[in-house]
C-alpha cells in the first residue's frame, strides 16, 4: 500500500513529507485511514537519536504512536474488526504471543521484546516499522483496539501513551477510593494521571513547584496542592501518600518524595527515561516503602482504559495542529508551550 507521512530523514533534521510503501495485509491484518495521531515525548527524542544507548534511530523515521483511525481493510481472517469501525493503535503492534508476560496480557513486557509502533522491526521481515505521522498503517488485529461510542477521535489519541502509562500503574497499585494519591507534575502524563485517578475514586494532591497552578491542579479533579519548594509544606505532608506517579521527565532526587509516602507505600517513576540520581535507603527499610517505575500497558488494559474514559468522560487537553506545522510543535513541546498534549489532524496530509 502506497502511503505518505512526515519522516525524519536523518539526526537533527526538520520532518519532512515522505512517501513509502506499507505491507500487502496478511490473514491477521488490518489497515487503518489514520484521522488523528498524538505527539508524543518520545516522538522527537526517536526523531532525534537521543535514545542510543536504547537502541539507534533508524532512518528514515515516521514517528508517532498514539492513533485513531478508521478501518479500510482487513485480511482474510480477521473476525475482531470491520470496515469502517473506528479504532485505535497504540505504542506497541506485535508480540510473541507465547511468553509468561504475553499469556498475562502484559505484552508491552514480552520476553521476546514486543515490536514497537516505529522504529521497531517487524517479527517476521525484519523491516523497520514506521509509525502515526502518515496517512495509513496496517496492525496485526490483537493490536487493534476499538473506540468506544462517545470518545471523541479527535481528543483520545494521548490516551494511547500517555493515558494508559499513568492508567497501568494506578491498576496495578489497586487505586479506588480512599487511596490517597499524589501526582508530581501536571504535563502531559501528569494532567491525565489527576483525571484517572480522580475517576477512580481517589484523593488527588498535585505536587508542584509553584503556587500559580492550584487552580489549574482543581480544575483537573485535585483535591489539594503541595509545594514541593516549601520544606515546611513538605515535612507536614509526610508519609501521607498511599501512591506518588512521579512524571518528571528528566533525572531528578527522589529522596523528598519518598518521604512523602505512607508505610508500603510506592513512588511510581513513569517520566524519565534514564539514569536516576542516588537516594537513601533508609526511608525505604524502615516504611517498607517502594521505588519503581511502571511502561505502558497491555492491550487488554488499554482497552479497559478507554473504555474507562468513555463512561466518565475523560479525555486530555489538547491543541489540534496540521501536520505542516510538526516542527514548530516539536520546538514549542520542548519549551513545555502547550496545555498539554499536541494531536496531529491527518486530513491536513496532502495525499497528492
Amino acid at each position: 500500500m502506497k502511503t505518505i507521512g512526515y519522516a525524519a530523514l536523518k539526526a537533527g533534521t526538520p520532518l519532512a513529507p515522505f512517501s513509502f510503501e506499507r505491507r500487502a495485509l496478511r490473514g491477521n491484518d488490518v489497515a487503518i485511514e489514520i484521522l488523528y495521531c498524538g505527539v508524543c515525548h518520545s516522538d522527537l527524542h526517536q526523531s532525534r537519536d537521543d535514545w542510543q544507548d536504547w537502541g539507534p534511530t533508524t532512518y528514515p523515521c515516521v514517528p508517532g504512536h498514539e492513533i485513531i483511525g478508521r478501518v479500510i481493510e482487513i485480511g482474510t481472517g480477521v473476525t475482531r474488526h470491520a470496515v469502517g469501525q473506528l479504532v485505535a493503535v497504540g505504542t506497541i503492534v506485535d508480540s510473541c504471543q507465547h511468553c509468561d508476560q504475553c499469556r498475562k496480557d502484559q505484552e508491552q513486557m514480552c520476553r521476546e521484546y514486543p515490536t514497537v509502533t516505529y522504529n521497531g522491526h517487524d517479527r517476521l521481515t525484519g523491516e523497520i516499522t514506521r509509525g502515526g505521522y502518515s496517512k495509513h498503517i496496517v496492525v496485526r488485529e490483537e493490536f487493534v483496539l476499538t473506540l468506544p461510542q462517545g470518545l471523541d477521535p479527535a481528543r483520545a489519541a494521548p490516551l494511547l501513551c500517555a493515558g494508559i502509562t499513568v492508567y497501568s500503574p494506578l491498576r496495578t497499585w489497586n487505586v479506588g477510593p480512599g487511596t490517597r494519591v499524589g501526582v508530581i507534575g501536571i504535563g502531559g502524563l501528569g494532567h491525565l494521571a489527576v483525571r484517572l485517578a480522580a475517576g477512580l475514586g481517589a484523593a488527588v494532591t498535585v505536587i508542584t513547584r509553584t503556587g500559580e497552578k492550584a487552580a489549574e491542579a482543581k480544575a483537573l479533579g485535585a483535591e489539594k496542592m503541595l509545594l514541593s519548594t516549601s520544606r515546611d509544606d513538605m515535612a507536614a505532608a509526610g508519609a501521607s501518600f498511599d501512591v506518588i506517579i512521579d512524571t518528571i521527565p528528566v533525572s531528578h532526587d527522589v529522596s523528598p518524595y519518598v518521604q512523602l509516602l505512607d508505610i508500603e507505600g510506592a513512588l511510581v517513576i513513569v517520566g524519565n527515561l534514564g539514569n536516576m540520581a542516588g537516594f537513601s535507603s533508609l526511608p525505604l527499610i524502615m516504611g517498607r516503602r517502594r521505588i519503581t517505575g511502571s511502561p505502558s500497558g497491555g492491550i487488554a488494559e488499554t482497552q479497559e482504559m478507554l473504555d474507562f474514559c468513555a463512561r466518565q468522560n475523560i479525555l486530555p487537553d489538547c491543541e489540534i495542529i496540521p501536520i505542516q506545522h510538526i516542527n514548530h510543535a516539536f520546538e514549542r513541546m520542548e519549551r513545555g508551550e502547550v496545555k498539554y498534549r499536541f494531536v496531529i489532524d491527518m486530513a491536513s496530509l496532502d495525499m497528492a
